[in-house]
């Protein structure tokens, strides 16, 4: 996970530029006045040669200001655009100093879209390389009907049997599409906020007629209320669809946790749950879209998930960062 910046005062660039600009006007009359003053003990000449060398190392202090607090981090964040346009994961790393609050501010705004542009790019590259095979197969079956009901003599048992065949393949097709626009959506970041768990929890009872929801702990979760339904809806809907009976939610400090008592997950399996397309119910439809959803949903809002030990059912883990 990309470390976050470091919370600290910064002066304000309207300070900076502020004290510039008062330093270049005072610097002239305060030069003038001191070799006015200064002329009749040390003379005109070194007068002028002192207050000389006091502007040039002036000069030299500000200059070395204005690099620290403006243009030094300014090349630097440029530098870092180039390393994420390269596709440096590096990049997003915060640098060792922002200098002004603006510059701070810029440099999270860059490191949060470089972050969401970043996963958005690993989703593309995820569904191309999923997409193919998991639509191979209904294609095949499309493709291999069609060819079969070609022939004029095709029995109409044969032919009824290829037609729901097409239809059934069109379905998984349709399904897949679908579960790929959701993982698309998903990353587009809901309604902020905070909302308390028992009363969204209690709403969804009426969905999930198989399932025993049971509040453990409430409390309140750094998520809008239509994001936190979004979540509960997808993690009870994979929990029932496993065959649990009951499912356990508790909040504790800076985390949401989800406990069923289904068959849990196997250990060859926990590694993969969070991949698009990977499901161990592929027979009954399912598409392997669930969690990976949830999970984008999750990092839209800067929030994670996990998955816990068995208890002896599947447990998932959600954490969410504070700003720092």
């Amino acid at each position: 996970m990309p470390r976050r910046l470091v919370g600290k005062w910064r002066p304000r660039l309207g300070l900076v530029l502020g004290g510039t600009l008062s330093a270049v006007l005072c610097l002239p009359l305060a030069g003038v006045v001191a070799v006015r003053e200064m002329s009749p003990v040390l003379g005109y000449g070194e007068s002028v040669v002192l207050m000389g060398v006091v502007v040039v190392v002036a000069t030299g202090v500000l200059g070395w200001l204005l690099w620290r607090l403006l243009y030094g981090p300014i090349r630097t964040l440029a530098a870092r655009a180039r390393q994420a346009k390269s596709g440096d994961d590096r990049a997003f790393d915060p640098v060792a100093h922002y200098g002004t609050s603006e510059m701070r501010d810029l440099g999270r705004a860059m490191l949060d879209m470089g972050r969401v542009l970043q996963g958005r790019e690993a989703v593309l590259r995820s569904y191309a390389d999923h997409v193919t095979h998991e639509l191979k197969s209904p294609l095949t079956v499309l493709r291999g009907a069609a060819e079969l009901l070609q022939d004029p003599d095709l029995p109409a048992a044969e032919r009824g049997r290829l037609l729901a065949r097409i239809v059934e393949a069109g379905e998984r097709m349709t399904v897949l599409l679908d579960a790929q626009r959701a993982l698309a959506r998903a990353q587009e970041p809901l309604a902020e906020g905070a909302t308390r768990l028992g009363p969204v929890l209690g709403g969804l009872a009426g969905a999930f007629d198989g399932l025993d929801l049971v509040v453990e702990h409430d409390g309140v979760v750094p998520l809008g209320e239509q994001g936190l339904r979004l979540v509960l809806e997808h993690l009870l809907g994979n929990a029932l669809a496993h065959g649990a009976t009951s499912v356990r939610v508790a909040v504790s400090e800076g985390a949401l946790t989800i406990t069923d008592d289904g068959p849990g997950v196997s250990a060859g399996n926990r590694e993969r749950i969070f991949e698009p397309f990977f499901t161990t119910r592929r027979d009954g439809g399912g598409t392997g879209m669930g969690l990976p959803i949830v999970r984008r949903m999750l990092e839209a809002h800067e929030a994670t998930i996990r998955i816990g030990p068995n208890a002896p059912g599947a447990s998932f883990v959600i954490g969410f960062r504070g700003d720092g």
